[in-house]
């Protein structure tokens, strides 16, 4: 588990911190490894996920180091342990509202207001929904994003999951350990998984496919019962019974907070190759600032960067 500092800013004068980091997934946690390590107290807000959603992976295989994979919640911990030791300061707090106009930086969280000499964002992304009738309203009724949070909810059940990304097939992967039959639905008659995750669900004997299909609807009262299906080719719809839905069909980049403050580009912060934003002394990394890769090592890689920019930059501020 993520340990929690219980420091408090509520009904206090503003904190003043050298580094203040937004998120606590790899991005944020490299970062404040980084900053710990040049000294520079980094403060971590961790927002509404601990370690982001890296956290949520059952199992990672493709991080350096972890020849036979590591989960995802463990890799975050291990993350903060590391950042903590060097002084890296970790507390369970959101921040809803910052203001970049001039240094130091302010940002209110739910606790308080801090005032940071640099800010390093690192919000992540959120999951993408369908957008469908029936989702909203059987959300955490046999909706889902997480197959590790809910999969034991559908020990012998039969559930769909939708997308055709490397999510989509390492989650379906896992919900075979419970459910009976994993239907993957994919718009697609291809999929964007990476080779060795395709090979793996091409040969379970739980996995099944609908191909060029997407999902018009979600149908329950109240839990899911069936999902609309659509071919995307011959327009033809049919309902397809299941017990439960998990949604697999990308992230938008937790970045609201700074729409007219900062330039971007669809929904993602914009960066130069050293993690800079437009506004000196702010900096970005993961998937707030990365629509391209979007994996743990690159994010943890960019944080990395980013904490050694804002320790660069102190630095040419005290000379």
């Amino acid at each position: 588990m993520l340990h929690l500092s219980s420091v408090s800013t509520g009904g206090e004068a503003p904190r003043h911190v050298k580094v203040l980091i937004l998120g606590a997934g790899p991005a944020g946690l490299a970062a404040a490894l980084y900053a710990a390590r040049a000294e520079l107290q980094p403060v971590v807000l961790t927002g509404t996920q601990l370690g982001g959603q890296a956290a949520l992976t059952h199992t990672i295989e493709n991080y350096p180091g972890f020849p036979d994979g590591v989960g995802g919640a463990e890799l975050g911990d291990l993350f903060q342990r590391q950042a903590e030791r060097f002084g890296a300061t970790v507390e369970f707090d959101t921040a809803h509202s910052v203001d970049l106009a001039q240094r130091p930086f302010r940002v209110q969280t739910d606790n308080g207001e801090y005032r940071a000499e640099t800010l390093i964002i690192a919000t992540g992304a959120s999951p993408n929904h369908l957008k469908v009738p029936g989702e909203a309203e059987l959300t955490g009724r046999g909706v889902s994003y997480c197959a590790t949070c809910d999969g034991w909810f559908f020990k012998d059940k039969q559930v769909v999951v939708v997308g055709g990304g490397d999510s989509a097939l390492e989650e379906g992967l896992f919900l075979t350990r419970y459910a009976t039959s994993v239907t993957i639905v994919h718009r697609r008659e291809t999929l964007r998984a990476g080779a060795i995750l395709q090979k793996r669900a091409f040969a379970h004997p739980k996995i099944r496919f609908i191909w060029n299909t997407i999902v018009t609807e979600i149908l329950g009262k109240e839990a899911v019962e069936a999902v609309r299906l659509k071919n995307v080719q011959t327009g033809e719809e049919t309902v397809f019974p299941t017990d439960g839905v998990f949604i697999f069909i990308g992230h938008t980049p937790n970045t609201h907070m700074f729409v007219g403050q900062l330039e971007m580009e669809n929904g993602y912060i914009k960066v130069d190759s050293r993690m800079h934003t437009s506004i000196p002394g702010v900096f970005a990394a993961g998937e707030a600032a990365d629509p391209h890769f979007r994996q743990v090592i690159t994010s943890a890689g960019m944080g990395a960067a980013a904490a050694m920019e804002a320790t660069r930059f102190l630095a040419e501020l005290s000379k």
